[in-house]
């Protein structure tokens, strides 16, 4: 009876801990990517009706920030780390830091310097802050619970979306509102400090099951990994466009409407809903074919904004590209971890890495179609296609999957 009592008390500890690193990496997630990287695309009409700067320059600030992603993002692939938790924090102070900066400085070379730099921290705690949550989750037996961490970037987005309609109704400027949000990443950042300072791995010694071994690197796998990282890269260019062009988009087609205001909310929602649906999905399913399934789904939203130019599609087109968002990137994790077991973080970097090549190509491109046809239909499109062409290839992996399982 006593030994039943402690059982029952220990696994109670242990879904409590991992509620509590997972809220903490969602609040991570929250500063890094909802404000470090993606505030910019609600203040942006802020900017351009201000006259601070033009499309064109706001489309070099956000590859700006790409570029520092892939950058980030291949600096964690190449340096492999045993101690996350000090490069987490010093992504997360450098993207309070950073944020308040873009409010209190107004020059174009100083914004694209302060941009690359964010993308770059934005790499960093959201590599090692996925790599570290998921195998403490791991390490405490409540793997199940990693989509939670991923909903993160959809509250930061909604947070801000809604905030910046408020500031523009109220008639802030958008330094305002960068200062705003940078104080909110700091009050973020100072509620979860502390918690990084747990390790599940001692605290788990003397439950910890069987220690993973590290797969053979056989060519059908090597193959593999570099199937899926340009699989994963399709995803950043394909969400990239109507990611950071869409309340200027919708502003265009809907003049002196209040809808536009709440399209970056609703998308951010969607990002929180289907991060955390991804929960109730099995961890030990195909994830490939999650993947292919939420391109599809992406490819879906971009070409709804294409068809149904108005209030309801754009919503759902928001609500569309929103739902797979981060849970494509909570299955990507997955794989990698599936993959390359002990050197994850590499993968996890090298895959971000991909990503972020294809949000670097998304933006020049976007400006460049609008400035030689006048609108960014062109550039949807080619979006949608980007999708469509990851998704076949996540499903030809699981095609090949099968053959080998019949095979063998």
């Amino acid at each position: 009876m006593n030994s039943a009592s402690n059982t029952a008390s220990h696994t109670e500890q242990s879904r409590a801990m991992a509620w509590k690193i997972c809220l903490s990496g969602m609040l991570a997630l929250s500063v890094a990517m909802g404000i470090g990287r993606f505030a910019f695309t609600p203040l942006l009409p802020m900017m351009l009706h201000e006259g601070s700067l033009n499309l064109q320059m706001g489309g070099w600030l956000a590859t700006s920030n790409y570029l520092g992603y892939f950058v980030g993002a291949m600096l964690c692939a190449f340096h492999r780390s045993n101690k996350p938790v000090p490069l987490m924090r010093a992504g997360l102070a450098a993207t309070i830091l950073l944020t308040l900066a873009m409010g209190v400085l107004h020059n174009d070379a100083m914004w694209l310097g302060l941009r690359f730099i964010s993308g770059i921290a934005s790499a960093y705690v959201f590599v090692y802050t996925a790599g570290w949550c998921l195998h403490q989750l791991t390490q405490l037996r409540h793997p199940e619970l990693g989509g939670v961490i991923f909903c993160g970037p959809g509250i930061g987005i909604a947070l801000t979306g809604l905030l910046t309609g408020a500031m523009v109704t109220a008639g802030w400027l958008a330094a305002a509102g960068w200062i705003s949000f940078g104080i909110i990443a700091l009050a973020l950042t100072a509620l979860i400090w502390k918690t990084f300072s747990f390790d599940a791995g001692q605290a788990q010694a003397a439950t910890t099951a069987h220690p993973q071994e590290t797969q053979e690197e056989t060519p059908e796998l090597k193959r593999e990994v570099r199937q899926q990282v340009i699989a994963y890269g399709m995803a950043g260019f394909g969400y990239i466009i109507t990611a950071t062009f869409l309340p200027v988009i919708a502003r265009q087609a809907l003049p002196g409407s209040s809808w536009p205001d709440f399209f970056w909310p609703i998308f951010g929602f969607g990002v929180a809903l289907g991060a955390f649906g991804a929960t109730r999905l099995p961890v030990h399913g195909d994830q490939r074919t999650l993947l292919a399934w939420s391109y599809v789904m992406q490819a879906a939203g971009v070409a709804l904004s294409i068809v149904l130019p108005n209030a309801i599609g754009f919503a759902l087109s928001c609500l569309l590209l929103g739902l797979p968002f981060t849970a494509i990137t909570l299955f990507a994790m997955r794989e990698a971890r599936r993959l390359r077991q002990a050197h994850a973080s590499s993968l996890m970097g090298l895959m971000t890495a991909a990503y972020g090549i294809g949000q670097i190509a998304g933006p020049p491109l976007a400006t460049a179609l609008v400035h030689s046809s006048g609108s960014f239909t062109p550039s949807l499109c080619v979006a949608v296609v980007a999708l469509l062409l990851g998704a076949f290839l996540y499903y030809r992996l699981t095609l090949s999957h099968k053959l080998q399982h019949r095979t063998a």
